[in-house]
């Protein structure tokens, strides 16, 4: 059974969800601790020299990760002109003729907490053995990525003692955001990540209460998260983190898309939380305004509202980060994260231990020495 702390924090008797609820927390420290040791390294300067040559870019992941490549890839086409896109590790090894077709001179980036996800492994190999370089990107030093890739990147302050992924997705998100500023030469970029730190901080400290607050009035049965454009990876990761903490059916869809069916699912036990972008603000506020008039109950996490938002939402979180909008994105998904720890807690699960999951997927035949594909 649940019970509330004096902090307003849901926590059980034994302590469940507390490690996750201390790394959503330790998000902006991770952030800049993670920056600072970027920058004080080179790596970023010596992966852009090189990978100069480049003219494509493919962010390659499971789950979590894999959300990670589709912001990531968003964010390096649009500050770089390059081509860029994310693909699951599983495509590139199942279906490569489809996944790697026509493409040329484009560089893999392929991403792993642990370091040592078994499909993300083989596609290192698969892509080795073809002659190709790769970068990898880990939470774990001396993990067996670092040793299959051309490049690692390793953020040790991001690593995690709970199975699902937060402070570590949002950190290797920002350090691929980095990267692509840096291939973009648009060191402006790197200074507004580096201005993300106190609006985090603020979310960090304004968020939990309310939140909790918010899941302990109401009882949802169905739970949906919509975005657009580079926040549509933000929002397919926080439906999952819904799904991995509280063991609740959560969805994801473009914003504009949930009109065209899937609305049929709106009630009053249906939580719908918008990702609100600047750039298609106003298109998606009128989805927003249509769903409240279904009946559904709303979550909305957006940079600065207006009138029409605040009215249609039930729980508002405004970011309030100045700076290019790309740069906010690991500012979204931290009221989606609470919101599966304390759905999680409510329903008597741990957050921290999730049914039926590992922290890190390994798969039998990875004793293999390579993939074949």
């Amino acid at each position: 059974m649940s019970k509330s702390g004096s902090d307003g924090h849901n926590q059980t008797s034994s302590n469940a969800g507390a490690y996750t609820l201390t790394e959503i927390l330790s998000q902006p420290l991770s952030w800049s601790t993670s920056l600072k040791q970027l920058r004080q390294s080179g790596l970023l300067e010596q992966i852009k020299t090189r990978f100069a040559h480049a003219e494509e870019w493919i962010f390659i992941g499971c789950g979590s990760s894999y959300y990670v490549a589709q912001s990531a890839a968003a964010t390096m086409a649009e500050l770089s002109g390059k081509r860029a896109h994310a693909l699951p590790a599983s495509e590139i090894l199942l279906y490569p003729e489809i996944a790697l077709a026509g493409r040329k001179q484009y560089v893999p980036v392929l991403i792993s907490r642990s370091g040592k996800t078994s499909e993300v492994l083989k596609a290192a190999e698969a892509l080795k053995a073809r002659g190709i370089a790769t970068i990898g990107i880990s939470c774990a030093t001396g993990q067996p990525l670092e040793k299959r890739v051309t490049q690692a990147i390793v953020l040790p302050a991001a690593d995690e003692q709970s199975t699902v992924m937060t402070r570590s997705f949002s950190t290797m998100l920002i350090a691929l955001q980095a990267l692509a500023a840096t291939v973009a030469a648009k060191p402006e970029f790197l200074n507004a990540l580096d201005q993300m730190i106190g609006p985090g901080e603020r979310l960090s400290s304004s968020l939990p209460t309310r939140v909790n607050a918010f899941v302990e009035h109401y009882s949802f049965e169905d739970y949906v998260c919509l975005a657009q454009g580079p926040l549509f990876g933000i929002a397919s990761e926080v439906a999952l983190k819904l799904t991995e903490m509280s063991v609740s059916y959560g969805q994801v869809f473009h914003t504009l898309e949930f009109r065209h069916g899937p609305k049929s699912i709106v009630s009053d036990k249906t939580l719908i939380m918008f990702l609100l972008s600047e750039k298609s603000y106003r298109a998606e506020v009128e989805v927003l305004e249509e769903i409240k008039k279904l009946g559904g109950r709303t979550l909305v996490v957006a940079n600065q509202a207006d009138e029409r938002a605040r009215a249609a939402a039930d729980l508002l979180v405004e970011v309030q980060a100045d700076g290019p909008e790309l740069a906010h994105l690991a500012l979204y998904p931290m009221a989606g994260q609470l919101t599966g720890l304390y759905t999680g807690l409510r329903k008597g699960h741990d957050p921290d231990r999730p049914r039926n999951l590992s922290r890190v997927v390994v798969l039998e035949e990875e004793t293999s020495e390579h993939a074949a594909i």
